[in-house]
C-alpha cells in the first residue's frame, strides 16, 4: 500500500492509519468501509476480487476505478460472470475502466464459478470465510504500521483452501489485506481515531 507514516493526522485533526494517504477517495475509504465486517456474500466475493486485481499495483489504483469495475463486471454479480464468453473477454481488455490483465480478467470468471460452488454447495461464502475466525474480526493492537504482517498463518490456510478449491489470484498477502478490508482483522493502528469504533461493531447475530 504504499505505507510510509504509521498515523497521519488530517485537515479535519483526525489521525487515519498512514497508508490512507491525504487524497480524500483514499480517507473516505478508511473512514467508511475498510476494516467493518461485511457479511454480505457478493459484496465480500467483490472485494476479493478486487483485491486479485491489485496484485502488483497500488489499492488507490483500484479504489479510482472501482465504479468502472461494477459497470464493466455487472456490478459483480457472479451468476452473470459465470457465463462470460471469449467475446466478452475480449470487450473487458479494451475497456480503459478497469485494469486490462488478460489473466485477472479469466481468474474472474472461473472464481465466479467457485464461488457458485460454495453457495450452492456449502455453508455459502460468508459463513466459509467467517468461519475461519470463528464469526468474530480478530481485534490486533498494532501501534506502527511496521508491526502489521503482510500475511499470517491463517491468511495462509484460507489460501491454500482456495486454491484447493479452484480460485486463483488470492494468495496469502492478496487473502491477509482482504481479511483486513472486510473486518475479519482490526488492523486500524491504536490510535487511529477508527480503531475504537471498529473494534466495537458487533458480530452479525448468529455470528461469534
Amino acid at each position: 500500500m504504499g505505507w510510509d507514516h504509521s498515523l497521519i493526522e488530517h485537515d479535519d485533526g483526525l489521525n487515519r492509519c498512514g497508508w490512507a494517504g491525504l487524497e480524500p477517495i483514499y480517507a473516505n475509504y478508511h473512514d467508511e468501509e475498510w476494516g467493518v465486517p461485511e457479511y454480505d456474500d457478493r459484496a465480500l466475493w467483490e472485494k476479493l476480487i478486487l483485491d486479485g486485481f491489485q496484485a502488483g499495483l497500488s489499492w488507490i489504483t483500484i479504489l479510482k476505478k472501482r465504479d468502472g469495475f461494477r459497470e464493466a463486471f455487472d456490478d459483480f454479480n457472479p451468476e452473470i460472470i459465470a457465463r462470460y464468453d471469449e467475446t466478452k473477454q475480449a470487450e473487458l481488455m479494451q475497456n480503459a475502466g478497469i485494469v486490462r490483465n488478460r489473466a485477472k480478467i479469466a481468474a474472474t470468471i472461473g472464481n465466479a464459478q467457485v464461488w457458485l460452488d460454495i453457495m450452492e454447495s456449502g455453508p455459502g461464502f460468508t459463513n466459509y470465510l467467517w468461519d475461519y475466525c470463528d464469526g468474530k474480526p480478530i481485534q490486533n493492537q498494532f501501534k506502527e504500521l511496521s508491526e502489521v504482517p503482510a500475511e499470517t498463518e491463517l491468511s495462509k490456510i484460507i489460501s491454500k483452501d482456495l486454491k484447493k478449491r479452484g480460485f486463483r489470484f488470492c494468495g496469502p498477502t492478496i487473502v491477509y489485506a482482504f481479511m483486513q478490508a472486510v473486518g475479519m482483522v482490526n488492523d486500524h493502528l491504536l490510535d487511529c481515531h477508527r480503531r475504537e469504533p471498529v473494534a466495537a461493531i458487533p458480530p452479525r447475530p448468529g455470528f461469534g
